[in-house]
């Protein structure tokens, strides 16, 4: 009598299983190397040449600077709690039939300094650096420092083309 039950039960268990497994996202591109994340990319780019006062609008003051040549080193540091996501499958087992469990973890925690150069009180570079990497894109913890940045330039960039004479 249990071992009928137990028999109706695998069924269940394999398609549950299956189910959890087929759920899974495949990242956008296979490579060993997750892609930049999309923000971070463009603060590469769309911040240089903004001026001292335009990041500190967009980004806050910086959390520590440095000296370098013709310039500073502005760094803005970001942490996020290591946060825990555990989903736990119960194990089955009796007699002659496999054991079927496990549990996924998921940690998306870390750290992130985003490292902007200053040359002649302007942008010239931004760098990240820390763990700051989620399971598909490179820099993604370092999004909330500069997003406001990217936009920003946007906007600044859209007003002085509308300003410029034809």
């Amino acid at each position: 009598m249990i071992f009928s039950r137990i028999r109706k039960l695998v069924p269940l268990v394999l398609f549950a299983g299956s189910s959890i497994v087929s759920s899974c996202v495949a990242p956008d591109d296979t490579s060993n190397l997750p892609k930049e994340d999309a923000t971070t990319a463009a603060a590469r780019k769309e911040m240089v040449g903004l001026s001292e006062a335009d990041v500190r609008m967009c980004a806050g003051f910086p959390t520590a600077t440095a000296d370098a040549e013709r310039g500073q080193i502005w760094t803005y540091q970001r942490t996020v709690q290591r946060g825990n996501l555990n989903v736990v499958i119960p194990t089955l087992a009796v007699g002659a039939i496999p054991t079927v469990g496990g549990s996924l973890n998921v940690d998306p925690g870390g750290y992130c300094n985003t490292q902007i150069r200053m040359v002649d009180g302007r942008v010239a570079e931004v760098a990240y650096a820390g763990d700051n990497n989620t399971p598909n894109h490179r820099d993604a913890l370092c999004v909330s420092t500069v997003d406001g940045c990217v936009a920003y330039a946007r906007q600044r960039h859209q007003v002085r083309t509308r300003a410029s004479p034809r």
